[in-house]
């Protein structure tokens, strides 16, 4: 028997050679299939006789197929399938380009529905590229009963081998599977915002009548989605309200000595931050708390403030860094700014241990709790560009002792990606926020300029003037446009072909500079398929200003610090994210000199919205606001359908419902604190939970 749970490989029509694409776009259960939503409807309502079709409108229509056939066309030698089909008001011709195999399917006395738009052809107006649908039951004649032509159609996000016509059809077979459905949503808030219950929803949002229902049932879900999300959150502050930590002693007289001992000013939201984290660590419950900063507005420095405050009480610190380069760089300033107090540091990354039993700050990679390293007395804990470590993560991290006392690390999260505050309280709403939305007064405005191909060569000879006068020069190589067939395959596959062109594109820019464009200056590549050893090697030279030109792919997007590098130079800039060009170009900017950033565009007339927002933007908050104007949150923030991406959209897209969904959650919480009345809504968090903290 089938059920909700049953695997899709089992059911029927489905071939295990696409159960990998299945997989690719999160459908594993028949309970996945059904929640598996479109992002879009065709309307396919206007039903018409032949004889009224107009050129130009997109109709459906109804008749028996009179002839079939299937030509070759002399020039391209593409396929063409032509239909006519008839009813009793006359004739029209539809056809289909490289679907040979449709005259297998299509026979001459078949009754079918053809949906699409009426164009010209050769031999008078048809029907090009319609969706099609044999009548094998007069019913299908209406927009009730029908699933590929008439009414409004379902659109599903597709992938190599996946089309929305065979999602459609394995999904109206598994609709009936909706009654099993669980429905989280509570009835009075169902109740209360007239919000339809799940199976309605489900069948609505996949077969619509109107576009009304369709609406109807996505606000339901969006609805649900955010409240998950909210409850999670609400649910994260109460278990650490729960927990105990170390008191850190508030010193303010350390804390100025700290200040007055760096060779720079701090800024103002330096110093509110600092004072946000100190007062948070002197509380016996865990800090958790997201600092947000531009890049270069200093977050290191705040961190090292609140490691120096852990360690002079008596504790230890761990510092997480997603790369082993941003590891190393974080080491060495921390180095710097906290050798005039005595502490001693270690590094572990995945080739590199350097720490004692005495160690008091241990800065890594993930190797800090992958591998078996023992922290005795932690204190506080580090993570950069990590906003999902959770409280197992930290557990992993606390000797026996901690466990016994219930004693958790307080926890501090920086990331370089500025996010709108409205959006960073909802996608991290358990998290408090120290934002960090001035940089360091001495530095200079970056100078941002879009290079079209034609403008080239100046711009060679500007760097050209720029490297004699002893300056160094990041580029970055564009993302090439490959496809990765097939889809399909996992991700770890799709990865490793993507590290293999973006090597590729680095070589072949490393080969065009240092032989054609540069060949009288230092020249070096960085790429990621490289050794840590070799990195780290290449990284050092740039540093120490042995090379002048660094070739590199966006492994440099985050952490690295050349002060004498003045020029960032991006090959296809169009192809990168505004987010990630903002980081590319915080790479420079760093020491005295006027720093450029340089934006070459692949063709003439290449001079996007994005890349104009990246010229006219100051700082990294308002160039995010731009870029959810522009391109949407799903596109920032990832591409999954449920997920993250969906949460950020509807916190755009619907503010109200946003206000709404707090008010609910902080209720629900404020009256069941563990969800022991909403066991349905307490699984969904559980499920969010696997997927949400550090994987």
């Amino acid at each position: 028997m089938y059920s909700l749970n049953t695997p899709i490989g089992n059911w029927p029509r489905v071939n295990k050679k696409i159960l990998p694409a299945l997989k690719h776009l999160g459908i594993r259960t028949i309970s996945d299939l059904l929640l598996y939503f479109p992002n879009r409807y065709d309307d396919f309502s206007n039903l018409k006789k032949i004889n009224e079709v107009e050129l130009g409108e997109t109709v459906t229509v109804s008749g028996k197929i009179e002839k079939v056939k299937v030509l070759r066309t002399a020039r391209q030698r593409m396929f063409l399938t032509e239909v006519v089909i008839s009813d009793e008001t006359g004739k029209i011709r539809a056809v289909w380009f490289n679907q040979p195999y449709l005259a297998r399917n299509l026979k001459t006395g078949d009754l079918i529905n053809l949906s699409g738009k009426v164009s010209r052809g050769p031999s008078g107006i048809c029907l090009q590229n319609p969706a099609h649908e044999k009548i094998t039951n007069y019913k299908l004649q209406t927009t009730n009963y029908s699933i590929h032509t008439g009414g409004l159609i379902a659109v599903y996000p597709e992938t190599r081998g996946i089309t929305s016509r065979w999602l459609r059809f394995l999904i109206k077979n598994a609709i009936g599977f909706r009654n099993s459905l669980a429905d989280s949503l509570p009835i009075e808030i169902r109740k209360k915002y007239n919000l339809p219950e799940i199976r309605q929803a489900v069948f609505s949002i996949h077969f619509p009548k109107k576009l009304s229902e369709s609406e109807t049932a996505r606000r339901r879900f969006d609805f649900e989605e955010m409240l998950v999300w909210q409850l999670h959150a609400l649910k994260e502050k109460l278990a650490l309200k729960h927990n105990k930590s170390s008191v850190v002693k508030l010193d303010l007289e350390l804390l100025k000595k700290f200040v007055a001992s760096l060779p720079f000013k701090l800024t103002d939201a330096q110093r509110r931050s600092i004072w946000e984290i100190v007062n948070d660590l002197s509380k016996p419950n865990p800090m958790n708390r997201l600092l947000e900063g531009d890049v270069g507005s200093g977050k290191t420095v705040v961190a090292g403030a609140a490691v120096l405050l852990t360690v002079k009480s008596g504790y230890r610190a761990a510092f997480m860094a997603p790369t082993e380069i941003l590891a190393c760089q974080h080491f060495e300033t921390l180095q710097k700014v906290l050798k005039p107090f005595g502490i001693k540091i270690g590094l572990i990354t995945g080739s590199q241990k350097k720490h004692s039993s005495d160690t008091q700050l241990i800065i890594g990679t993930h190797a800090l709790i992958q591998k078996s390293v023992k922290f005795e007395n932690l204190g506080l804990v580090v993570v950069d560009e990590q906003h999902r470590f959770g409280v197992s993560q930290r557990a992993t991290l606390q000797n026996q002792e901690a466990r016994i006392k219930n004693l958790l690390p307080h926890f501090l999260s920086m990331s370089a990606t500025p996010i709108p505050r409205t959006l960073a309280l909802t996608i991290y709403g358990d998290l408090d926020l120290s934002v960090l939305d001035e940089l360091p007064k001495n530095r200079r405005e970056i100078l941002t300029k879009i290079v079209e191909p034609g403008k080239r060569q100046e711009t060679y000879n500007f760097i050209r003037e720029e490297v004699k006068r002893g300056r160094q020069v990041f580029v970055i190589c564009p993302r090439i446009e490959v496809s990765l067939e097939p889809l399909a395959e996992s991700p770890k596959t799709n990865q490793r072909k993507l590290l293999l062109w973006e090597v590729k594109a680095v070589k072949e820019e490393y080969e065009k500079l240092s032989e054609k464009i540069f060949p009288d200056f230092k020249v070096a590549m960085l790429h990621g398929k490289m050794k840590p050893r070799d990195k780290k090697e290449v990284m050092e030279k740039f540093r120490q200003n042995e090379t002048s030109i660094l070739v590199s792919t966006s492994v440099i997007e985050v952490g690295v610090d050349v002060p004498n590098a003045t020029i960032m130079m991006i090959e296809g800039a169009e192809r990168f994210g505004l987010a990630q060009l903002h980081q590319f170009r915080g790479r420079v900017g760093r020491g005295q000199e006027q720093s450029f950033c340089f934006l070459f565009s692949t063709e003439d007339g290449m001079i996007t919205r994005r890349l104009r927002a990246v010229v006219e933007s100051r700082n990294g908050f308002e160039l995010a606001e731009k870029d959810l104007e522009i391109r949407g949150a799903g596109e920032i923030f990832g591409v999954k359908q449920w997920g993250e991406s969906r949460v950020v959209n509807i916190a755009v897209t619907n503010p109200k419902l946003v206000r709404e969904v707090r008010f609910e959650a902080l209720e629900i919480i404020r009256k069941d604190p563990m969800l022991k009345n909403n066991p349905f809504l307490l699984q969904k968090i559980k499920n969010l939970e696997k997927i949400a903290h550090l994987e």
